[in-house]
């Protein structure tokens, strides 16, 4: 409204300090010493302490106007000339606040709820027109009728006058409310009439309206009009004011009577609540929907209007009330408000009128009470009361206490009996009773034909919905009133007709959809607590505790049978004011806690049935115009499945994958249209869209719950529904928001991720079918309004379930690809690093995958070559395929800084190059096998890779495994390449003396990169292969010393390579628990050096000395027998466990040893040969030496010894029958006995 001032916004004190005196005619106003009004401030009156504190949340009077003292003797029957005409200093909405404001609408707290929905279901108990909050607490005074409409919302209630003689008035007329007639007739008042209002009640009503007139007026005369226009002003007033009732009851669904309302007062600032995820406004709901004109018009809608002058936030002790008054306040005074009463002196103020003066000043704050008594309507004095002195008038003396228990009493039992949220609930005391009842008028009426006849149902579910809104748009809203959210909106859609108001339904079915968050961390179990909010609102279907408290007040089982329908009965009003009397036992009833999913598939099941009922609501909004044709919902949609062999393969799969791109890619230029109707912008439209995202956002959370499970063909079919759901999107959408298309990423990825395990995980392909194929009613009836707009088949390349293992891993790399496109063509690469990042790993990762795929099939291919010489064709296809998918990896994982993969594939890459030199070897012929150019060639390829992922690594320490692994591979590849040179030397190519340099650089590099020092899993594997080389190459000098003629430096120099590799080859072998038969082969090795040494050496001395040496590396071979008697024991006595055990014997070929006997048998005839010879050559040297110079005793020791020995063997070797163990235990006691003798050789 406007006024000769600008008027507050709502939500601020708007209350003014008084205004200047007028120079009204006659005495000035009334004066005194201006205070100021603090809002908020505690009163005590009549020695009792209230707390009172109002604030006014919105006012659309202007400032107060003083009033002016009317003469003596003014006769106020008498009309002034300003008489219901607007004035400047009222501004427009000067007929409501002079008090000829229409009755209290139907409505009239849904106005003010609507106005101030932040105060509703959680800090308010009360909203209601002030007078109604006047007649409640006068119950216990007063003798007249009462009847309320109650509504709970939350911790809110909802109270609004229910006029019966007007209803059922309106009833004989339209036909509504007759079930609420005749329940009335039936239980409460049989003989049910109309009844008139007096003459004298219009009479009174007529003089006060002159009278504040009279107050205002300019000049202050009563200006006397004509007769006949007197009687023109005063009849028209129970006209006036019937119509206006009449206009107040509006059919359910029918356009009620119109009453013209004043433009000026139409809004008065409100702004509509329009959350940013739900689509429009639901006022805004097309014509069609059969709405009441109601609401076709939005909120401020005949009946729904906030039209009170002020909104009062009304702190009554601990009850908070947003009150609605239209009282008219004047300045004057000693303070800065007053309000003004007209009286008839020849009537006293009895109890019922100074309580409803004392609540009106509490409520509007106004701290001091001006009246005007008159007789006969002339005026005959004025008064000035304190509004804390009301309460001790003559002749109207009541307790401020008592008011407040009353008030508490009442509160208590509302809440404790109103207790489920869109039911209406009527609160009635007939004229003259003590009783007072309480009954379920929804459940009354859903007894009847039309349960939708209660004309409250659409505004209690508009405010349900609002409320629920409003709750939600609160970002920082603590997720323990989700549950109150939840039970809002449950409420508000069991009110609704779904046929009526689909809008409404689709916007709160999204929005219970979005109570459950799908992208948060997975702590079920704490996500919402069980047991909070006790006094907020609960769910419909929890079980309703017991209407009774401790007193047993509520109980009805000695009601009359007549009141069986009353919920509650309070049997006399005087229990009101008993103080406690009614304790609230709301908050032990159980709270609507929010339903804790304890499983991610619960949660998303919960989001998806919400869902599918919005899509339904918004479906049966559509006009159908036989555009599709009708589906049986009993019957499923196939779901396509196909063997890889009628598909077209690889080449198809890229033909699919470069229509998604193109389509992609035109999402910037091409308008997409509804196949169904929709038009675009609609709520319709508008609302599909979030639905079918929300549903796609769901299925991709299953799909990734289902993926950590492992059930792999779950998760396929999960994320093709998130695609089909996406698909759709696609199709409606116009402008794809950036959200969108990297939640599409997402779901590229994680079906990359599915198709990737599939093919991991071939061996359970068929139970992965079944799940794959498995659908629920839930998921086909989605899937049926998806294709109502789109054929959901642009995805299908990355979403069928294939039987080959080639086209599963291909189908996951274009998954990453796509991905890939979309991130750079949508320029989201930049502004989502991270994902980038994920997805470029994946492709990395993939492409290695294909390529060890590629690589192992070519290695299969060249094991199955057995006949041909050369390599195939279909061999070195394989070859490219790999390399490409590898070199692209290494690309991906460089792009991202990836070393320790990078590494990891250039390893690979490596090995793929060993595989191309192994098939380039001779197959067999009958020419000598050589090593071939080609396998150096690719030997060195695969060396340049393998130090190229080191160079990618740097440093050991940035990923000590890979580290290890690259280099123990480093080491076979020089290894490998050293041994062919060496076994398959090729000397029809290069020198002896070429070949050797070669077998020793690439031995020795091969020792560089095999770490024999650092303890880990792989150390005795690098010993042995140290331990190896050491072998080969001793062994290489060895015969490259045999074979050498002439340079005698150049053999010093092999001679002592070779004793210095044999050393250490003995030394790693030593080391090692496992490998006897080397240590005794280089031993031996080396015994048969020292013989060709000793052929050359002409001084029996020499010979002798070089005899010494070789018994000595005998010797020392006996640690080498101890590990295989060692072995052959155990063996030995798993035989007899087995025997004993009746088990069948272990072959002894298949022993779990390690040992292979034939190579020990074969080694210990050598040893026994050899270790014949040099004590024969001992024995002949030392006989020898002592008849010509005849020898010392140290040497006759030796000669014993050697003989008894060399005795010793010749017997055992001459026993052929003798067991292999028992040959080790010969040759271990001659080693004990030789060992001794040394020992005491070095003693002299």
């Amino acid at each position: 409204m406007e006024g000769p001032g600008p008027p507050a916004p709502r939500g601020a004190c708007a209350e003014a300090g008084p205004a200047a005196g007028s120079d009204v005619g006659g005495p000035g106003p009334l004066t005194g010493d201006p205070e100021e009004l603090k809002q908020g401030s505690v009163l005590f009156l009549g020695g009792n302490e209230v707390k009172s504190s109002a604030v006014v949340k919105y006012s659309s009077a202007p400032p107060q106007a003083a009033f002016a003292r009317l003469q003596e003797k003014t006769d106020l029957k008498l009309p002034p000339a300003n008489w219901l005409r607007e004035s400047a200093k009222l501004g427009p909405a000067g007929t409501t606040i002079l008090g000829n404001s229409k009755k209290s609408k139907l409505f009239s707290s849904f106005g003010m709820a609507y106005d101030f929905i932040d105060s509703v279901g959680n800090d308010v108990d009360v909203v209601s027109d002030s007078e109604n909050i006047k007649k409640l607490l006068k119950i216990p005074y007063s003798k007249s009728h009462v009847s309320m409409a109650v509504h709970r919302v939350g911790r809110t209630l909802l109270l609004d006058e229910l006029d019966i003689q007007e209803l059922f008035m309106r009833s004989s007329q339209t036909g509504d409310w007759t079930w609420l007639k005749e329940f009335y007739q039936r239980l409460i008042d049989q003989k049910w009439q109309r009844k008139k209002k007096s003459k004298e009640h219009w009479y009174q009503k007529a003089i006060l309206s002159k009278f504040l007139y009279y107050s205002i007026n300019g000049d202050g005369a009563a200006q006397p009009v004509p007769s006949t226009a007197e009687q023109h002003h005063e009849d028209p007033a129970p006209d006036e004011s019937d119509e206006a009732g009449r206009a107040s009851w509006p059919a359910p669904f029918e356009m009620p009577s119109s009453v013209s309302e004043d433009p000026g007062s139409s809004n008065q600032g409100s702004v509509p609540l329009e959350p940013s995820y739900v689509v429009g406004h639901v006022a805004s709901a097309p014509k069609e929907q059969n709405l009441s004109t109601l609401f076709n018009d939005g909120e401020n809608s005949q009946g729904l209007k906030n039209d009170f002058v002020r909104n009062i936030l009304w702190t009554f002790e601990d009850i908070h009330m947003l009150v609605g008054s239209n009282m008219p306040i004047f300045g004057g005074g000693r303070y800065p408000a007053v309000s003004l009463r007209l009286r008839d002196n020849n009537k006293p103020i009895n109890v019922l009128t100074g309580i409803d003066y004392w609540l009106d000043n509490l409520i509007c704050n106004v701290p001091e009470l001006v009246m005007c008594f008159h007789v006969n309507g002339i005026v005959q004095k004025y008064e000035m009361i304190k509004t804390e002195d009301i309460p001790n008038l003559e002749n109207s003396n009541f307790s401020t206490k008592v008011i407040k228990d009353i008030a508490q009493n009442i509160l208590s039992f509302l809440k404790s009996n109103c207790t489920k949220e869109g039911h209406t609930y009527w609160l009635f005391k007939a004229s003259g009773s003590d009783i007072v009842k309480l009954y379920d008028l929804t459940t009354l009426c859903e007894e009847t034909e039309d349960k939708y006849q209660n004309p409250f149902t659409m505004p209690v579910a508009i405010l349900l919905y609002k409320v629920a809104c409003n709750m939600m748009m609160k970002k920082n809203q603590n997720k323990k009133h989700y549950g109150t959210i939840r039970t809002l909106l449950l409420n508000c859609v069991k009110l609704l007709d779904k046929a009526r108001h689909p809008q409404i339904i689709a916007s709160a079915n999204y929005m219970l959809s979005e109570l459950f968050q799908l992208d948060e961390p997975k702590k079920e179990g704490a996500e919402f607590p069980l047991n909070g909010n006790s006094d907020e609102s609960y769910s419909e279907e929890e079980e309703e505790m017991p209407d009774s408290d401790e007193n047993g007040s509520y109980s009805t089982s000695s009601d009359p049978p007549d009141d069986n329908k009353a919920v509650a009965v309070i049997k006399s009003v005087g229990e009101l004011s008993v103080p406690e009397k009614y304790k609230s036992i709301h908050q032990i009833r159980p709270s609507c806690a929010f339903p804790v999913c304890h499983d991610t598939e619960e949660r998303c099941r919960l989001v998806l049935s919400y869902v599918l009922e919005g899509l339904k609501s918004v479906d049966s909004s559509i006009k159908k115009d036989g555009d599709l044709p009708a589906a049986d919902p009993n019957t499923p949609i196939p779901l396509k499945y196909e063997d890889e062999s009628t598909s077209g393969g690889p080449e198809c799969l890229e033909k699919q994958m470069a229509l998604f791109l193109d389509k992609m890619g035109s999402f910037q230029k091409d308008k997409h249209s509804s196949q169904s109707g929709m038009i675009p912008g609609s709520w319709q439209y508008k609302m599909k869209l979030q639905l079918i995202l929300k549903s796609s956002k769901a299925y991709y959370v299953l799909s990734d719950a289902a993926m950590s499970l492992q059930k792999y063909g779950r998760a396929l079919r999960y994320i093709k529904l998130a695609l089909q759901c996406h698909d759709t999107y696609c199709c409606l959408c116009t402008n794809m928001p950036a959200e969108v298309l990297l939640f599409l990423c997402q779901c590229l990825t994680l079906c990359g991720d599915i198709q990737l395990m599939l093919a991991q995980n071939a061996n359970n392909r068929a139970a992965y079918l079944e799940e794959y194929n498995y659908q629920t009613k839930e998921d086909h009836e989605i899937l049926h309004s998806l294709h109502r707009e789109s054929s959901c088949q642009v995805f299908a390349w990355a979403t069928d379930l294939s039987t080959d293992l080639e086209c599963q891993l291909s189908v996951s790399c274009k998954c990453y690809e796509a991905a890939n496109e979309i991130l750079l063509f949508s320029n989201l690469k930049k502004q989502n690093p991270e994902q980038h990042t994920q997805v470029l790993k994946r492709m990395g990762n993939i492409r290695n995958e294909i390529g060890v795929f590629y690589m192992n099939q070519a290695a299969a291919v060249q094991t199955e070559r057995v006949v041909s010489k050369s390599v195939s064709t279909a061999e070195q296809q394989l070859w490219k395929k790999s390399f490409s998918c590898f070199e692209e990896g290494i690309h991906n994982f460089e792009s991202i800084d990836d070393a320790t993969n990078s590494a990891l594939l250039l390893c690979n890459t490596g090995r793929l190059m060993r595989i191309c030199a192994q098939a380039h070897c001779a197959a067999g012929g009958d020419f000598k096998r050589e090593f071939s150019p080609e396998e150096a060639l690719y030997y060195n390829k695969a060396i340049d890779y393998y130090l190229r992922a080191l160079r990618s690594l740097g440093k050991r320490e940035m990923h000590p495994a890979v580290w290890d692994s690259v280099n123990w591979e480093l080491s076979t590849t020089y290894f490998t390449m050293a041994t062919l040179q060496q076994d398959y030397a090729p000397l029809s190519r290069k020198a002896q003396e070429q070949i050797e340099k070669e077998v020793s650089e690439a031995m020795m590099k091969s020792l560089k990169y095999c770490d024999v020092d650092t303890e880990s899993a792989r150390q005795p594997l690098c010993q042995y292969r140290a331990a190896t080389i050491h072998h080969r190459l001793a062994s290489m000098y060895h015969s490259c010393l045999r074979n050498q003629v002439g340079d005698e430096h150049l053999r010093k120099q092999h001679r002592v390579l070779a004793e210095l590799h044999y050393s250490k080859a003995v030394k790693l072998f030593q080391l090692l628990k496992d490998a006897p038969c080397e240590l005794l082969r280089v031993q031996l090795e080396r015994v048969a050096f020292s013989e060709f040494q000793m052929a050359s050496q002409n001084s029996s001395a020499g010979k002798l000395k070089t005899l010494s040496g070789a018994l000595d590396i005998l010797i020392k071979t006996q640690c080498a027998f101890l590990l295989i008697r060692k072995e052959l024991l155990a063996e030995c006595e798993q035989i007899n466990e087995d025997v004993k055990s009746n088990d069948e014997k272990t072959p002894p070929g298949d022993s779990s040893s390690n040992l292979n006997k034939d190579e020990v048998i074969k080694l210990l005839s050598i040893f026994e040969s050899r270790l014949s010879f040099l004590l024969l050559q001992s024995i002949k040297l030392l006989t020898s030496t002592k008849k010509k110079i005849g020898g010392s005793n140290e040497e006759e020791e030796v000669l014993k010894t050697n003989k008894q020995v060399y005795s010793l063997l010749l017997r055992a070797t001459a026993n052929k029958n003798v067991t292999l163990l028992a040959r080790i235990e010969v040759i271990l006691n001659l080693l004990e006995q030789l060992t001794q003798n040394s020992e005491a050789d070095k003693t002299y």
